[in-house]
């Protein structure tokens, strides 16, 4: 298999960190949508990352579906979601609170990277900032309750989506969503980030990942 995309990506990034948590062998190629634009539409015309190339050639999109997919592959890998209903449905809501922190985090980075600044749009800035920030005060008290990990003992999907997207927001955006403001999640995301699969798929622009299998 073949991840495409840059890990400062929290979509790629989430992938990258279940495929090693997943023990699952992969090539990491960190193809850039705005520098490597031409080399990426070779691979996906829909220039959207992460794309997942399947060892059949097929081509995949959208980091939710990649990572089910991936599932299927390793049977007998530690669980990334749990099986049991609450906890289930806890796990269902902490990956979309999170991943809705991605899309807002995103937006306003590209409103202000893409766009000059006198043709950004104030009123829908503020109302990005205002998504974000209650994104992640829900995502701070859900922090708050926990000494380890939020919905199992071991690391699942949901943890991974949290402190992805969180990292995420400290790169790029972190005068929106400045850490101190949100002490529980800071502490909860450098354990998460301590992690072997965590710093082998690092937050950064262009970095590959250090390797294909890791262990736990």
């Amino acid at each position: 298999m073949q991840l495409i995309g840059m890990l400062d990506s929290p979509y790629v990034r989430r992938v990258a960190i279940a495929l090693l948590r997943l023990r699952l062998p992969f090539e990491h190629k960190p193809i850039s949508l705005f520098r490597h634009i031409d080399e990426f539409r070779a691979i996906n015309p829909l220039l959207k990352a992460p794309t997942l190339i399947a060892e059949d050639g097929t081509v995949l999109v959208d980091s939710t579906l990649i990572i089910e997919y991936a599932e299927t592959l390793a049977p007998h890998a530690p669980r990334l979601t749990p099986g049991a209903p609450a906890a289930k449905l806890k796990s269902y809501r902490l990956n979309g609170l999170a991943l809705t922190v991605n899309e807002k985090a995103v937006q306003a980075h590209y409103e202000r990277r893409l766009r000059p600044p006198e043709k950004q749009h104030e009123p829908w800035l503020a109302r990005v900032r205002g998504q974000l920030e209650a994104g992640l005060g829900m995502l701070e008290r859900e922090a708050a309750q926990t000494q380890n990990w939020l919905v199992d003992e071991n690391v699942m999907l949901a943890d991974i989506t949290v402190a992805t997207a969180f990292a995420f927001t400290q790169l790029y955006v972190a005068d929106i969503a400045p850490a101190g403001r949100y002490p529980a999640l800071a502490a909860y995301c450098r354990r998460a980030e301590a992690l072997t699969e965590f710093r082998a798929a690092p937050c950064e622009d262009g970095v590959k990942v250090a390797s294909p299998i890791m262990t736990a």
